[in-house]
């Protein structure tokens, strides 16, 4: 047997959404390079297709110990340059993708696949949980990785509890639900912050148009199936979640949690950007690299930095509320609009807009955000509080304007502007004089004064996590030998 043959092979599958396949990217790249394993990145083939158009062969390409391969989501075929619909796509995977992977996996551990080594472990994205089911045929272990926060991840667990308090005269008075308490409704949610609403939860619970009700059974489903795997883990620290980490620990006894964030500093310490895998992007989107250059030698924390996130969706209506609210706060910016950011429509910004901040505002399609977060003129980050920009952002020391727009990003919310002190939240029926008052208080007010106090004292924690020896590089180091390297799985999937 060759050397390259004795490598342990973790097969990645991320959920095919840009926020997810970005983290399971890192992770990726950590197995390969610090611990030395054979990679299998496992995209589907619509995603396939985009990164291929965003960026050319070189792309997937891969290393000789780093490949890609391509299931089907089990969606009608598209070569739509978009994210697809997220909840059917959700019920898609679920119900479509297990054959293909098997035959993959059948694929990837035949012998005639040598020199390369036999798929030794899976570690794919925590609502691909079908994935469990095809490393039970295979005795490996098989680790899940839920991408949200541990407070988004623990509060998807209290769907079901939750769902068992509604009651009609509930449902017949929505609002005073969504304002009830949570620790009122469920006295078992400790671990969520005293003072959190229903409507403070991730918003499928709010039934508000039909997905919800899809989403909610599919969250059940996902959050049920995760004691079946060797272990989960999540892309935080203890210092940022530590009541939430405790919390899933004692409702999930048996299941092995691994807190081992914030991914891009871990990454950035160990391995070089410019190494051949740190080269390796999964951008679906093409990089405005004239975002960077617009940016720099303006004067330290003078930008407003606004970027809603890869699936967020809007009217036109508020596109231009959002516009003025920027234009009328004096500052400059810079601003990511993705040619599908407009619900059904192309991005129409007003002429006087336009006109007015030539001088001072930057539209850019799409950049590397993790880099412009670390720049030092960057002052705050108007958000939709998806997971990973909540996490760079602190990695940045960058407090936070949050327009949250699904999912659990209203809790992230929550947790950023009440529990951690690094967020203001502004209403959903966005109107331009709040943005505008947001913007100029963070900016230049007193409450920004103490917004970014308490970012700079995140962002050093976050780095001594992920320093080495530190609870993060432990965690990491762990997951790796207690359970990837293990031989077999302990836990009997059904």
């Amino acid at each position: 047997m060759t050397e390259e043959q004795k490598k342990p092979h973790a097969v990645c599958v991320p959920f095919p959404a840009q926020g997810h396949v970005n983290p399971m990217l890192m992770v990726a790249k950590l197995l390969h390079s610090s611990h030395g394993f054979h990679i299998t990145f496992v995209l589907t083939e619509y995603n396939y297709r985009r990164l291929l158009r965003s960026h050319g062969e070189e792309a997937v390409r891969g290393l000789p110990a780093f490949t890609f391969e391509t299931i089907p989501d089990g969606l009608p075929s598209s070569d739509d340059d978009s994210t697809q619909h997220v909840p059917s796509l959700c019920d898609s995977t679920s119900k479509n993708c297990l054959a293909p992977f098997r035959c993959l996996l059948a694929r990837l551990s035949s012998t005639h696949r040598r020199p390369f080594p036999p798929v030794s472990c899976i570690v794919a994205d925590g609502i691909m949980s079908f994935t469990l089911d095809a490393a039970a045929d295979l005795g490996i272990p098989a680790v899940l990785f839920w991408t949200t926060s541990a407070c988004g991840y623990l509060a998807y667990n209290f769907y079901r509890p939750l769902l068992d308090h509604m009651t009609s005269d509930v449902e017949s008075d929505r609002k005073e639900f969504l304002d009830a308490r949570l620790d009122v409704l469920i006295p078992e949610a400790t671990g969520l912050a005293s003072g959190m609403r229903v409507k403070d939860l991730p918003s499928f619970i709010r039934g508000a148009v039909p997905d919800d009700d899809i989403a909610v059974k599919f969250a059940i489903r996902e959050t049920s199936r995760a004691p079946m795997a060797s272990a989960v883990i999540l892309n935080t620290f203890d210092a940022l979640e530590q009541a939430a980490l405790v919390a899933l620990r004692r409702i999930l006894p048996s299941l092995p949690i691994y807190a081992i964030g914030p991914l891009p500093l871990l990454l950035r310490r160990e391995i070089p950007t410019e190494s051949p895998v740190g080269s390796i992007k999964t951008s679906l989107w093409k990089d405005d690299s004239s975002c960077l250059d617009w940016l720099h030698g303006r004067k330290p924390r003078s930008v407003v930095y606004v970027n809603l996130g890869s699936v967020t969706v809007m009217s036109n209506e508020q596109l231009v509320e959002f516009s003025w609210g920027l234009a009328d706060s004096g500052y400059d910016f810079l601003w990511i609009i993705r040619p599908d950011l407009i619900r059904g429509e192309s991005a129409v910004l007003p002429a006087e807009f336009l006109k007015e901040t030539r001088e001072r505002g930057m539209m850019g399609s799409w950049c590397d955000q993790e880099k412009l977060l670390m720049q030092v003129e960057v002052g705050v980050f108007l958000t939709h509080s998806g997971w990973n920009s909540t996490l760079e952002s602190i990695c940045g020391g960058v407090p936070m304007i949050c327009w949250p727009f699904f999912a659990e990003q209203q809790t992230n919310c929550w947790y950023a502007c009440v529990e951690w002190g690094v967020g203001m939240e502004i209403d959903t029926d966005v109107k331009r004089e709040e943005i505008r008052d947001v913007i100029r208080n963070v900016m230049a007010g007193d409450k920004g004064t103490q917004m970014r106090g308490k970012a700079a004292e995140w962002k050093e924690m976050a780095v001594k996590a992920t320093q080495s020896g530190r609870e993060s590089s432990v965690n990491f180091d762990k997951i790796v030998n207690e359970v990837l390297l293990r031989t077999s799985s302990c836990n009997e999937i059904h």
